[in-house]
Formats: structure tokens, C-alpha cells, sequence
């Protein structure tokens, strides 16, 4: 269940990113494309877990596409049920895909994949690495059962940083978190 003042953190977090001019975002975008590409030379035979972008999270495609075309290979998630972990397919431009939850695509009909690499896009993050995200828990449960585990990256907004989420037990730290800021291994100093 959970805690009431984190819905209200979720809810606070998502309007001041949502408050964002399009065009701010899409400059901090591309500072985080940068770094992403910069921090991350990643090449055949990596694969990378991505999210396709909602809510006016940052967009990893461009990353992607850059990364495909240097031979990673890209896989998007599955929402097999509720309280389950994700599955992770195979996606390229074109790729088979169905609306699912919240009318993004989830491929259909390709190779299941083990992501090497998981870019996550939290609400709100903390210098522990913890990610707050949309209450689900999905990209914890899923982690529960990664072994090895990917690295774990978050891609968001300064915007989206607090002191601390007060990570509950089941919550998974991520490595790395990259902002426009920069690129800051979890956990870094505050």
C-alpha cells in the first residue's frame, strides 16, 4: 500500500514537471541525450531497456537511435499483470507493437530480451539513487528477479530531485542518475 504522503509527492512532482515549457524540456533533452551518449559508448551486443516517454519524461529515443545505429540492441516493456515483473522485448522502428497501458506501444511478437542497461524515468529521485515513480512498482518487482542485475540508469530532470524519497524496503537504488546537470553515480555526495 502506499503511504499517503507519497501520493502526494507523486502528484506534486508530476505538475512541476508537467509545468515545464515543451521547449525548456526539449532543451534538457538534448544535454541529457549528450550525456547519456557520452557516459555510455554502448555497442553490440548490449541491450538497452527503455520506456517510451509519457507524462513529459524525458525522451530516451534519440539515445536509442544512436545507440541501435552503433549495433545495441533496444527493448521496450511488457506489462504482463499487475504485481508481475515486465518483460522486456525487442523494439526497432517499425517493430509489431499494440497500445497498452496508458496507450504506449508494447511490442508484440519479438524476441524476448535481458536488458544489460535499464534506463528508468523517475518522478523523483534522491542522492541514494532511490526513484520515486508512479506507484506501480514494477520496475522493483522486476528488478527482484534480475539476476545478474542491469545497470541501473535514471534519466529525469534537477527539477526532480529531493533529499530523500524514504525508500521503502522493496525499493532498488538505481547506479546512476543523469539529469542535464550531469551524470552522478548513486550514491554521490550531497
Amino acid at each position: 500500500m502506499t503511504p499517503p504522503g507519497r501520493r502526494a509527492l507523486r502528484t506534486a512532482l508530476l505538475e512541476r514537471r508537467q509545468a515545464v515549457a515543451a521547449g525548456v524540456r526539449r532543451a534538457w533533452d538534448a544535454r541529457i541525450t549528450e550525456h547519456l551518449l557520452r557516459a555510455f559508448p554502448i555497442r553490440a551486443p548490449l541491450v538497452v531497456g527503455f520506456y517510451w516517454p509519457m507524462r513529459a519524461e524525458f525522451d530516451p529515443r534519440p539515445a536509442i537511435r544512436a545507440w541501435r545505429q552503433a549495433g545495441a540492441q533496444a527493448a521496450l516493456p511488457v506489462v504482463l499483470a499487475k504485481g508481475q515483473a515486465l518483460e522486456f522485448r525487442a523494439w526497432w522502428p517499425g517493430a509489431p507493437t499494440r497500445k497498452a497501458v496508458f496507450d504506449l506501444p508494447e511490442p508484440q511478437g519479438t524476441p524476448v530480451l535481458r536488458p544489460d542497461v535499464l534506463l528508468m524515468p523517475p518522478l523523483g529521485f534522491d542522492a541514494a539513487g532511490y526513484r520515486l515513480g508512479y506507484g506501480g512498482g514494477f520496475y522493483d518487482i522486476t528488478l527482484a528477479t534480475m539476476d545478474p542485475q542491469p545497470l541501473k540508469v535514471g534519466v529525469g530532470y534537477e527539477l526532480s530531485r529531493l533529499d530523500s524519497i524514504d525508500p521503502l524496503p522493496h525499493d532498488v537504488p538505481m547506479d546512476i542518475v543523469i539529469t542535464e546537470a550531469g551524470v552522478f553515480p548513486a550514491p554521490w555526495p550531497r
